[in-house]
């Protein structure tokens, strides 16, 4: 902005629109262009609406040149008016994805593993999530894993299990493929849906008791699936990391639990 402009004074307006008004301190000046404010109105907005996430806010800039007699009383100026845009549609709820925010899915690499003492279909592996010590899990399953971390701890035929491998199949679960991170996926990092710039704004995770008291996996789970890349989504949602997206090897348009 302009060095003619001195900070800002930040008001509401009669309308709840909230206004920025601005003097000019040097000299009478006209009104600032509207391109030159837009630079600004992404700080702003995210000042004045901190609850909504970045990128879905539906903001209307207007820049108005003092009146007349505005001008003749005072050093002249320009006023930013910032407001949330009523003629948008409002953002539709989407209760899968809050879900979803809610559960502890990270990756995993598998120490070692070795076949279930009791259960010929069933491996015990040692999992290191980026815990000070790796989880023991029963699954039918060993590689490089996804781990839903934040359920609850359960027997597996005489083996406490902590946690459960996430997987795509098909239709008839004859065949099953793990979900697997990118390369360079550091053990321990939790995985989110949506943008990359989605990462900061996890919630943090549900208790495992709040997870099933409240069905949460449920509800997240009938809508995990994989698209026609092997990209793991929920709805359209790709699962990402740091290092892209997670996937699975070979099976299109199939469910994962």
């Amino acid at each position: 902005m302009p060095a003619a402009v001195v900070p800002a004074l930040l008001s509401r307006g009669g309308s709840g629109a909230f206004v920025l008004s601005s003097a000019f301190s040097r000299r009478r000046s006209p009104a600032l262009p509207a391109a030159a404010l837009y630079p600004f109105a992404r700080p702003l907005s995210a000042l004045l609406f901190p609850s909504r996430p970045c990128g879905r806010r539906d903001l209307q800039i207007r820049c108005m040149a003092s009146s007349p007699e505005e001008t003749a009383s005072s050093s002249g100026g320009t006023i930013l008016a910032v407001e949330e845009g009523a003629a948008a549609a409002p953002l539709a709820a989407d209760p899968a994805r809050e879900a979803a925010g809610l559960l502890d899915i990270r990756v995993g690499r598998v120490l070692r593993a070795w076949r279930h003492p009791e259960a010929e279909s069933l491996f015990v592996e040692e999992v290191d999530v980026g815990e000070a010590e790796p989880r023991t899990i029963c699954s039918g399953l060993d590689a490089r894993v996804l781990v839903l971390a934040n359920l609850k701890p359960r027997n597996m035929r005489g083996i406490k299990s902590n946690g459960m491998l996430l997987a795509a199949s098909d239709e008839a679960h004859e065949k099953v493929e793990l979900l697997v991170a990118q390369e360079g996926t550091v053990p321990g990092e939790r995985v989110w849906f949506g943008a990359e710039d989605d990462k900061d704004r996890q919630p943090e995770p549900a208790t495992p008791n709040q997870v099933q008291k409240k069905k949460i996996w449920e509800s997240v789970q009938a809508q995990l699936k994989t698209n026609e890349e092997y990209v793991a989504v929920l709805g359209e949602l790709p699962m990402l990391t740091s290092q892209g997206p997670v996937v699975c090897a070979s099976l299109k348009n199939a469910r994962i639990s």
